[in-house]
């Protein structure tokens, strides 16, 4: 499981909709200490004593808000070193994000490869690379440009969220994407969304711009998909 953002009580409901129990998860990845993202690791933890694992500097940040996490649960991880977990081996890769530390992940079974980063400013030449590697692509595309520059947010806000250790815009993820699209990433999941600054439909509405304007057009076996906010979005099979 990556990140544990919402209550352990709806995690456990979500995972029951595609037939997963809770006692099946063999470890949870954090990738930074804010509330949207461990928001339910207290009570998995004590309830299910699921091991954690996150670098040395998140722990810190997150035993600092008071969380209580047992120390049986607790398990340290270095950057950009393999770690295995359940099958996969994993590696993590540093983000720039306004918490203490932020990561993303690269996971790999065999030939597939995942990457997952969210809450991001700015690609940069660390996690540029395990983008590119992906089979299947999770990636934020936090907030439509127009909306986020008219919305109501104060100034210091917007200028937060756009800067460089804030989140990627549309027009940010869509040429990203653009610069990167292979035949070998066959899912690029749309990801962390703003609820006041952005709508799937300008997600999708910029990448389609984005391709179209560079000539670029997907394969068959290629996807594009919005995660969806607050129910389970389908689930993706790697498989030949």
């Amino acid at each position: 499981m990556i990140d544990a953002g919402i209550s352990a009580t709806t995690i456990r409901k979500f995972l029951k909709t595609i037939d997963v129990s809770v006692q099946t998860i063999m470890g949870v990845l954090v990738t930074h200490n804010h509330t949207d993202h461990i928001k339910g690791l207290e009570v998995l933890t004590r309830k299910n004593h699921i091991p954690v694992f996150t670098t040395s500097n998140i722990w810190k940040s997150i035993l600092s808000l008071n969380v209580n996490i047992s120390t049986d649960c607790i398990r340290e991880i270095p950057l950009q070193q393999k770690f295995h977990l359940a099958g996969f081996d994993i590696e993590a890769f540093r983000v720039f994000h306004d918490a203490p530390e932020t990561i993303g992940f690269h996971i790999c079974a065999g030939e597939k490869k995942i990457t997952i980063v969210t809450d991001l400013g700015n690609i940069c030449t660390t996690a540029a690379p395990y983008i590119r590697a992906a089979n299947l692509l999770v990636i934020e595309s936090n907030y439509d440009e127009e909306m986020l520059k008219n919305g109501s947010y104060p100034h210091f806000l917007k200028n937060r969220i756009k800067s460089d250790h804030g989140h990627l815009g549309n027009l940010q993820t869509s040429a990203f994407l653009a610069d990167i699209i292979n035949d070998d990433l066959r899912y690029i999941c749309l990801a962390h969304l703003s609820r006041n600054n952005n709508t799937p439909e300008s997600v999708i509405r910029t990448i389609q711009k984005t391709f179209s304007d560079r000539g670029i057009k997907l394969k068959r076996n290629q996807m594009v998909s919005v995660l969806k906010r607050n129910v389970p979005s389908e689930v993706i099979t790697l498989a030949d």
